[in-house]
């Protein structure tokens, strides 16, 4: 029983490490802004079904300036009529903690499907789980995480915490 054990875990962190994203580093021409995100290139990183996303570190020059963090969310094929001027989108950590963003809506009333939420403390982000995504809308859409989709997003979030 111990060596299924084993051998089931050792195939999960291989499959965990292989569906990290590269990270990709850019400097701005004045050079004292680099950038280092996921490789969306190809495709972005799936959080649930319907739901991808990136994440961007904004790395400034000087100690009076300090990094910035940004997760975006892209959900597929979400588009909602809304009475509202904005809508809330709030990412739920494991610990209760809320990250939320309030996204402008579009000047026809529909949401586009993509915003972006700060993250302030990105290694407190790192040593929780997001449990789920809630998008309000005229109606709640609640995007739930599974355990492997998580597990890859602390990865990512950790290489691009570590990315020099």
């Amino acid at each position: 029983m111990k060596v299924i054990l084993i051998i089931v875990s050792f195939f999960a962190s291989i499959s965990i490490n292989a569906q990290a994203a590269e990270i990709l580093k850019s400097v701005n021409e004045a050079g004292d802004v680099a950038t280092f995100e996921l490789d969306c290139s190809v495709a972005f990183q799936p959080l649930a079904k319907g739901l991808r996303y990136n994440i961007t570190r904004h790395e400034f020059k000087g100690p009076e300036m300090k990094n910035s963090y940004r997760l975006l969310l892209v959900m597929d094929g979400f588009y909602s009529k809304t009475l509202n001027k904005e809508m809330t989108i709030s990412a739920v950590l494991g610990n209760g903690t809320v990250i939320e963003a309030k996204k402008i809506i579009e000047d026809d009333g529909f949401f586009d499907g993509a915003c972006t939420l700060k993250i302030k403390d990105p290694q407190g982000l790192a040593s929780q789980n997001i449990e789920k995504v809630i998008v309000h809308a005229d109606k709640d859409v609640v995007y739930q995480i599974s355990e492997q989709n998580r597990a890859i997003f602390k990865k990512n979030l950790i290489n691009v915490i570590n990315a020099k």
